[in-house]
């Protein structure tokens, strides 16, 4: 049985998916892949980690947002506009 916050919580995230859509979780080499695909790709990117530095990227394709999470930076080419962001946060 859900409690009062447990289904605010979960309204809240509907909500978020409802606004944003649908955000695709791919492999770094794909993600790669569909920024090389644009003439002038736009990605938004952020450096965070507890224990260890991970890599999170985030753009839109074709009206879909892609997302992916490395350990290491991706090589992206020269047109790529990078938005610097403090934080992603994607819903589980």
């Amino acid at each position: 049985m859900v409690n009062g916050s447990e289904a605010g919580a979960i309204a809240a995230i509907s909500e978020a998916a409802k606004a944003f859509g649908a955000i695709i979780k791919v492999e770094s080499a794909d993600f790669d892949a569909i920024v090389r695909k644009q003439d002038e790709p736009l990605v938004v990117f952020c450096q965070g980690g507890i224990f260890s530095t991970k890599y999170q990227y985030l753009m839109g394709y074709k009206g879909l947002v892609f997302y992916t999470k490395t350990a290491a930076p991706l090589n992206l080419p020269a047109k790529t506009e990078i938005i610097k962001a403090k934080k992603i946060w994607i819903p589980a």
